[in-house]
């Protein structure tokens, strides 16, 4: 299996159902895309990611803690 949004092949099961076998949540180790197992999960072309874009995303800054 590979990531619709980065076609990267380190997937991992992050979740399962308490039914067994209705579905599983997965998510891409590289670029933390997550779906479900019951939906075709579709990136338009323009949110695709590859190894550059990956290297050149932002670091999202901490939120700073509230002033009393």
């Amino acid at each position: 299996m590979n990531c619709p949004r980065c076609d990267h092949d380190a997937i991992e099961t992050i979740a399962t159902s308490p039914v067994k076998g209705a579905w599983e949540v997965y998510q891409c180790e590289t670029c933390f895309y997550s779906w479900r197992s019951t939906e075709t999960p579709h990136v338009d072309d323009v949110f695709k990611l590859n190894d550059e874009k990956i290297a050149n995303l932002q670091v999202i800054p901490a939120v700073p803690p509230l002033e009393a």
